[in-house]
């Protein structure tokens, strides 16, 4: 259903008119102007489907990349996602892991403190004792306001430990790679849920200041201390871990109905090599989250190991194949992230 939003109406001109024409001269320049202004702020549709955007259907078109090329037929991903099993995609648990370090309290209370910026941003709460329901269309508003973020450390870090590498003329062991499949995984989820809805120009304006802050920030701040800034993501990512867990609950219990019987936009059902069967949104809202908490898992282990000599154990071959031991799946997921001595 289709809902219009009227910000000046004919009738309200014409007033405008006649009391700007008391006030003024009585001049064709004032009621040319004002009836120009009522052309311009004509009614505006809203169509379900775009969901949040109070901007122009011609403004907001999703332009996929050409098909039938004469030469290419597709473009892969280039970091392909590991295979997950749906008993590993429903293991995932929301946790914390206890502040230990003046470092790692620093990290968190900026993590609290950003979070209940966002929550006021994105108008976000999720308090069963409140009278307020988390709708559809609110999920959507902060599903993106967040990935936009979430695709800024992992880039960053890795194009700071990129640059440092070519400086110092030494290798990285490894970083590098998985800090940039971290930020490309992250980008993966708003391309997704950009299917669902677009951001209207207020949303737009409130990315482009975060994001801005943000990345600045954290290229700072990365510079001081590589491991406050790890430990700063996995604590981020253990709230990403928690908004996803929160979203399938409500699914859960029927409080989404727009959504249950929902498919999965196609660039999610490649994306993630989702099964037949397994190709709804409450299935995507699952591979998010184990994706969520797989980041959690990385940076609270870089954030324990020695930023300039330890080898990446996510990419690392063991000697002692038989016990457990970081990887890209997450068949051996350590939500409190591995301890420097269990990996090197």
């Amino acid at each position: 259903m289709n809902t219009s939003r009227t910000i000046f109406s004919a009738s309200l001109t014409a007033n405008l008119t006649k009391t700007a024409c008391r006030g003024i001269a009585p001049t064709a320049t004032a009621n040319v102007g004002l009836r120009s202004s009522h052309a311009l702020l004509k009614p505006v549709t809203i169509h379900s489907s775009r969901q949040f955007s109070t901007s122009r259907k011609s403004q907001l078109d999703f332009f996929p990349p050409p098909k039938n090329l004469p030469h290419i037929k597709t473009t892969p991903a280039s970091w392909p996602h590991p295979a997950v099993t749906e008993e590993q995609l429903k293991s995932v648990e929301i946790a914390h892991r206890e502040p230990r370090t003046v470092s790692d309290w620093a990290a968190y209370n900026t993590v609290r403190l950003l979070r209940w910026a966002t929550d006021l941003a994105t108008g976000y709460r999720h308090d069963p004792n409140k009278p307020y329901v988390m709708t559809e269309r609110k999920w959507l508003i902060r599903f993106i306001f967040l990935e936009t973020v979430a695709g800024v450390p992992g880039m960053m870090a890795g194009m700071l430990r990129h640059f440092h590498s070519l400086r110092k003329m030494k290798r990285d062991n490894g970083w590098i790679e998985t800090l940039l499949e971290d930020a490309y995984n992250e980008r993966m989820h708003l391309l997704t849920f950009l299917q669902m809805a677009k951001p209207g120009w207020f949303m737009k304006m409130m990315i482009l200041g975060a994001q801005g802050v943000f990345s600045n920030g954290f290229f700072l701040a990365y510079l001081v201390s590589p491991r406050t800034c790890h430990r700063f993501v996995g604590y981020l990512e253990e709230e990403a871990t928690k908004t996803y867990t929160l979203a399938i609950e409500d699914m859960e219990k029927g409080l989404l109905p727009g959504w249950e019987d929902l498919e999965a936009p196609e660039i999610a059902i490649k994306y993630w090599e989702m099964p037949k069967g397994h190709q709804s949104m409450k299935d995507l809202l699952y591979y998010v989250r184990a994706d969520e908490a797989k980041h959690r898992e990385i940076h609270h282990t870089l954030g324990n190991l020695d930023q300039t000599k330890d080898p990446n154990p996510f990419v690392s071959e063991y000697k002692d194949q038989s016990k457990p031991h970081p990887g890209k799946g997450i068949e051996h997921l350590r939500s409190k992230g591995w301890e420097r001595e269990e990996v090197i």
